[in-house]
């Protein structure tokens, strides 16, 4: 799995951090998410997924 994110779209809610903090973080300046793991390992997979599914922005990109 890789985790990439569309800076543009996010509109820092923090859902993403809220549901794979070891994943997502968000810059202190302006809440836009940071990526702390491009490749997390399987075992937050289902983390990830979820915090694209509730991203409402949809900025969160993951490849398979």
């Amino acid at each position: 799995m890789k985790v990439g994110v569309d800076e543009d779209k996010c509109v820092a809610a923090g859902q993403c951090v809220a549901a794979a903090a070891d994943v997502f973080d968000q810059r202190d300046e302006d809440g836009i998410v940071v990526v702390l793991d491009e490749n997390p390992p399987p075992s937050l997979a289902d983390d990830v997924r979820n915090a694209a599914a509730v991203c409402p922005a949809l900025a969160i990109r993951i490849e398979e």
